[in-house]
C-alpha cells in the first residue's frame, strides 16, 4: 500500500470513528476485520496516525477553530502531516486509493500550523482536558496540572506480569531476550517487566506458555496489596475476563478458592482459557446474570478473607490507552458510575469475614470515584477502618506513594492513573 492509500484510509477510518457509538478500538477492528486486503505494516501505520490524531484532538481543534476550517477527518488528516511532513502535495495526488488534490486555500492554511503556534493555546488545551473535567482536575493537582495532564497523552509502554506459577521474573526476560523481546523490571511490582520498544507478545513462547500476560504495573500493584495467600478465600466481585483474579491466583499458589463473578457472562467466561493457560485450577466462575448465583452470593455472608471490587468507572485513567474516553460517553454518566460504585460496595460489605479486607480500586483519576466514594462507604460503614499503605505494603519492595492509599499517575509512576483503597473488617 503507498503511502497516498494509507492517508485516505486514515481519513475513511476517521470518518468511521466519528459516526460510531462503540469505542474506537472496536471501532478499528471491525474496519480492519472487513479490509483483510491490508497488510500489518499498512494497518499498524493507518492506526498509529489515526490514535495520534485521538491523542491531540484539543490541540487538532483548537488550530482548526483558529484559521476558521471545518474540523472534517480530511482537515485533522492535513493539520497532523502538518507537523510531520514539509511536502503533502505528492500524498494528495487524486491517484486511485489517495486523496483528493489539496486546494489553494488548504496548502494556504496548513503552512499556518507549527508547533509554536500551539504556545498560545489554552492550559487545558495543550493538555488535552476536557472543558467538563477542568475544575475536577484542577482542584486535585493545583500547580502540578500540566504536568500531571500532559502525561496522559503519549502512548502508554507495554508491561507484562510475570506468571509466578510457571516461573520467576528472570526466567521469563531470558526467554523474551532469546526472541529479541528486551525488557526490563518495573520498580513497583515483583513480577512485572516493562518491554524496550515493540514487540508482538502473541508470537512469543513466554506468552503462548502462559509466563507472562500483558497487564500495566498499576494493574498488578492491586493484586499486591490484597493480602492474598494460599488458602485464604477471595471474592472478585467485577472480574470481568478475569486480569487482576489472574494475579491474585498466583499469589495464593492454587491453594484456596478464587470467586470470580461479574454481570457480563460472556466476558466472565473469556476468563477461562486464560486461566488454562496460566496453569490456574482455583477459580470458580459464577455470573451474576444468573438467578442462582445471585441468591448463592446472599448466603456469602463474613464467608470471604478478601473482597476485591475493581468498580466500574469512568476510566479516565487509561486515557493514554483510550484516548476517545476524553471526549465521548459509551455508557453510564459520570453521576451514575458513581451511584452504581456505592451500590456494589453496599452488596459486598457483608461477606468480608471479621479482620478480613475490602478491596476498592478503579481506573479513575477523580476523587469523587475514589476518596470520596471510600469516605461515604465508611460513614455508614463503622465496622470497616482503612488500612494505611505503609502497614500492609510488601517488605523490600519500592512504596509508589505515601498516604493512605494507593493513588497512580503516568506522570510519577509510568502506570496508567489507578485508585485502591484497602478496608479491614473489625
Amino acid at each position: 500500500m503507498k503511502q497516498a492509500a494509507r492517508i485516505q484510509t486514515a481519513i475513511d477510518l476517521l470518518d468511521k470513528i466519528s459516526q460510531s457509538r462503540i469505542p474506537m478500538d472496536n471501532t478499528i477492528r471491525d474496519f480492519m476485520a472487513y479490509r483483510r486486503y491490508i497488510g500489518s505494516k499498512d494497518r499498524t501505520a493507518i492506526v498509529e496516525r489515526v490514535y495520534r490524531i485521538a491523542r491531540h484532538t484539543a490541540r487538532y481543534s483548537w488550530i482548526l477553530q483558529s484559521l476558521g476550517i471545518e474540523e472534517t477527518s480530511r482537515a485533522k488528516v492535513i493539520c497532523d502531516l502538518s507537523f510531520h511532513v514539509e511536502d503533502k502535495t505528492n500524498l494528495f495526488t487524486g491517484e486511485k486509493h489517495a486523496p483528493e488534490p489539496l486546494t489553494e486555500d488548504e496548502k494556504n492554511w496548513s503552512k499556518e500550523i507549527s508547533a509554536s503556534k500551539l504556545q498560545e493555546a489554552p492550559i487545558e488545551v495543550r493538555c488535552e482536558c476536557p472543558e467538563r473535567y477542568i475544575d475536577k482536575l484542577q482542584k486535585l493537582y493545583g500547580e502540578d496540572f500540566e504536568r500531571q495532564l500532559t502525561a496522559t497523552i503519549d502512548p502508554a509502554p507495554l508491561d507484562l506480569r510475570v506468571n509466578t506459577l510457571k516461573g520467576r521474573r528472570e526466567d521469563a526476560m531470558a526467554l523474551l531476550a532469546a526472541q529479541d523481546v528486551e525488557t526490563e523490571k518495573t520498580p513497583y511490582s515483583p513480577w512485572g517487566l516493562r518491554v524496550k520498544g515493540k514487540a508482538f507478545m502473541s508470537a512469543t513462547k513466554a506468552f503462548s506458555k502462559g509466563l507472562v500476560e500483558i497487564q500495566d504495573e498499576g494493574s498488578q500493584l492491586i493484586a499486591l496489596v490484597s493480602g492474598a495467600q494460599p488458602g485464604l478465600r477471595v471474592l472478585d466481585y467485577c472480574a470481568g475476563a478475569g486480569g487482576k483474579t489472574l494475579g491474585v491466583a498466583a499469589m495464593m499458589e492454587n491453594k484456596g478458592n478464587i470467586v470470580a463473578m461479574d454481570l457480563d457472562t460472556r466476558r466472565l467466561m473469556k476468563g477461562r482459557s486464560r486461566y488454562r493457560k496460566a496453569g490456574v485450577h482455583n477459580v470458580e466462575l459464577r455470573s451474576l446474570e444468573e438467578d442462582k448465583n445471585r441468591k448463592w452470593l446472599r448466603r456469602q455472608k463474613e464467608t470471604m478473607d478478601v473482597v476485591l471490587v475493581d468498580a466500574p468507572c469512568s476510566s479516565s485513567g487509561t486515557w493514554r490507552r483510550n484516548p476517545d474516553l476524553r471526549w465521548r460517553d459509551y455508557g453510564p454518566s459520570l453521576e451514575e458510575i458513581i451511584g452504581m460504585q456505592a451500590d456494589i460496595l453496599e452488596r459486598v460489605a457483608d461477606k468480608v469475614k471479621p479482620g478480613g479486607r475490602l478491596l476498592y480500586a478503579t481506573c479513575s483519576l477523580f476523587r469523587e470515584e475514589n476518596e470520596d466514594q471510600v469516605e461515604l462507604f465508611l460513614k455508614s460503614h463503622a465496622d470497616f477502618k482503612v488500612m494505611p499503605l505503609k502497614e500492609i505494603w510488601p517488605e523490600n519492595t519500592p512504596q509508589p506513594c505515601e498516604g493512605p492509599y494507593l493513588r497512580l499517575n503516568p506522570a510519577d509512576h509510568k502506570t496508567d492513573g489507578f485508585f485502591t483503597a484497602v478496608l479491614q473488617k473489625q
